[in-house]
């Protein structure tokens, strides 16, 4: 019987005072949705789905703040609704289901921002990841990431960084150094709200195994932590960060690396 763990964390690091940043931790076993802790585990085959989530918000005064709370607290509301999309087991269900979710969202962020000033611009980022007892599936918009660290070791980025430098790496004319130090790396091509003509958010499945590790992350953790690092935080860390949950050992060792933005970060393992 396979075993989820999971560790999350968010700080507003060590110059911002408002954190724009929010994370979900859910459970969906039948028509109920419990919110869970900071960590914890639970069995994929007894105690139903388990839904991650990190929203990076953005916009002026405490607006970039609330987005990030519409968009984890839609995703509440709405599950009830699909909960029998497990029984079904079909993958283009989930699809329908985010797709609906993300444009939901959006259209709930636009609103607000066109009839109250406060919200002027309002927008966010979102990364999801959704746990059944075979397969992960995802979907995501904006600049915050989903990795992948199979059990036999490496890394593997799933999500695209909607952003010019993002482009320009996929395409092989960035590496990840130049595309870190790039002027327009924060410019967003693609968000919830906002200004973005068209939401397109990105979809994927993996089909997981016992041993295997993902991680869901804002930006704020990749300004201070290599691609290469944040694998050994996860994997083998140091002897002074081991005994810290590996959500925690991120957003440490980002903060004191940078800590210039906002910092969140999930972990889950399949054991």
């Amino acid at each position: 019987m396979e075993t989820i763990n999971w560790s999350g964390l968010t700080h507003p690091g060590r110059f911002r005072k408002n954190n724009e940043d929010s994370f979900l931790a859910t459970n969906l076993n039948g028509p109920e949705v419990l919110l869970l802790g900071k960590q914890g585990s639970g069995s994929l085959e007894s105690d139903g789905d388990f839904i991650f989530a990190v929203s990076d918000g953005m916009g002026g005064a405490n607006a970039g703040e609330f987005a990030s709370r519409i968009a984890v607290d839609f995703i509440t509301k709405r599950l009830p609704q699909s909960f029998r999309l497990g029984a079904i087991g079909l993958p283009q269900s989930y699809h329908e289901f985010l797709s609906e979710l993300f444009e939901e969202v959006n259209r709930e962020m636009s609103s607000m921002s066109f009839h109250y000033e406060e919200c002027r611009d309002m927008g966010a980022t979102l990364s999801l990841c959704w746990f059944t007892p075979e397969w992960m599936y995802f979907a995501h918009i904006g600049d915050s990431r989903i990795y992948y660290l199979p059990k036999d070791g490496g890394l593997k980025q799933l999500t695209h960084d909607h952003t010019y430098p993002g482009e320009l790496l996929r395409k092989g004319r960035l590496n990840e150094r130049q595309q870190r130090t790039h002027p327009e790396k924060h410019i967003l091509l693609r968000s919830l709200g906002g200004k973005s003509d068209g939401i397109e958010p990105q979809f994927g499945a993996v089909g997981f195994e016992t041993g295997d590790t993902f991680v869901i992350n804002s930006d704020g953790i990749n300004d201070g932590v290599w691609d290469r690092r944040l694998e050994e935080l996860v994997r083998n860390p140091p002897r002074l960060l081991a005994e810290l949950q590996p959500a925690d050992r991120l957003v440490k060792d980002s903060m004191e690396e940078s800590g210039r933005d906002n910092l969140t970060a999930i972990v889950v393992s399949i054991c």
